[in-house]
């Protein structure tokens, strides 16, 4: 049997193991520091979908993606005896204006079409959300039933654990051998001389809303997770001097998120977090052959979508690495963000 060798324990080359290990392949997995090391040891797990509209590839391989997710981690988690904290609750966003109210309409009556009748995006009173309080200038908001949250660091222990069933166990440091995968973010990106990584920076509060829908409010994030924590997340920064410090960036995103919702107010905040995320030229993840290295494959650019597209990406690379079967949609393909350079 062929041997494989997955290098990266973020959460595209654990997926993308746990995908090939499952199918009865004989898998390495590598990673250069520690599990998580990059922005899959982030705190945030947001896993939104684009919006129901100019529809294209990469919001349909979204979608795939998104609605494989449940039946994905529930196996996992099966296996592994593990919460790797995947609950599909919903998201939250409210609507600022008329003009917002006649877009999110349209946009649902998309969603009935676009979301094959598996989710919804639906325009209701803000009061009839149940979770955390919000304002909204007119009293609406956009509720939709796709959305989900991930805890990452459980997710990557989740994944491990389920590896390990299969024999699978990740080396810290090491040489790979037989066909490879390199999932290394954003070394990898430098090492294929394409994209750039862009900083986040997010903070963890201890607050419990276990069972409440997600928020999407003036460009953030607010995630609240199984453990009685809430996330809020990012920032986005291209041009930054330490790649894993905080500073005041995020304690104004604090400060943000604390007027916006009345219920983080006086919530002490545990965790303060940064890292960087892979962002290749197309702004979609890339998977396919390495040019001009025969055997070797890249998966890699899950620029703030990562966690969510895992699923769908793992299965295609298990598909192109086991059966040389090329389903890479087009744009996700390596080649196309080399064009880019």
């Amino acid at each position: 049997m062929a041997q494989f060798t997955v290098m990266g324990a973020g959460i595209f080359g654990l997926s993308a193991a746990w995908a090939l290990a499952r199918r009865g392949a004989r898998v390495r997995v590598i990673e250069a520091t520690r599990i998580g090391a990059g922005s899959s040891g982030g705190i945030v797990g947001a896993l939104a979908p684009h919006v129901p509209e100019n529809w294209n590839t990469k919001k349909a391989f979204q979608l795939d993606s998104l609605l494989m997710a449940e039946g994905f981690w529930a196996e996992v988690a099966r296996i592994s005896g593990r919460d790797p904290g995947y609950a599909r609750l919903g998201r939250v966003q409210p609507l600022a204006d008329q003009a917002a109210v006649t877009r999110a309409r349209e946009r649902g009556e998309n969603a009935r079409d676009l979301w094959q009748g598996r989710a919804e995006w639906r325009v209701v009173p803000v009061d009839q959300v149940p979770g955390m309080r919000l304002s909204s200038p007119t009293g609406l908001v956009v509720h939709d039933t796709l959305t989900a949250r991930m805890r990452p660091r459980g997710a990557a222990e989740a994944l491990v654990a389920a590896l390990a069933t299969k024999g699978v166990t990740v080396e810290i440091g090491g040489e790979p051998s037989g066909q490879v995968l390199w999932a290394t973010g954003v070394q990898g990106l430098r090492d294929l001389g394409i994209g750039a990584g862009v900083k986040g920076q997010a903070a963890l509060f201890r607050a419990d809303f276990r069972a409440a829908p997600q928020l999407f409010a003036e460009a953030l994030h607010v995630v609240p997770h199984a453990d009685g924590t809430v996330a809020v997340g990012s920032t986005s920064e291209r041009e930054y001097d330490s790649p894993d410090s905080t500073d005041a960036q995020l304690e104004a995103l604090i400060d943000r998120v604390r007027a916006l919702c009345p219920d983080l107010a006086q919530a002490p905040v545990i965790e303060r977090w940064a890292g960087v995320r892979p962002r290749a030229p197309s702004r979609a993840p890339m998977l396919g052959a390495w040019p001009d290295r025969p055997g070797h494959f890249v998966l890699n650019g899950g620029f703030k979508i990562g966690f969510g597209m895992a699923p769908k990406l793992a299965e295609l690379a298990a598909d192109l690495l086991l059966e040389g079967w090329d389903q890479v949609p087009e744009g996700f393909r390596v080649s196309d963000n080399l064009a880019r350079r």
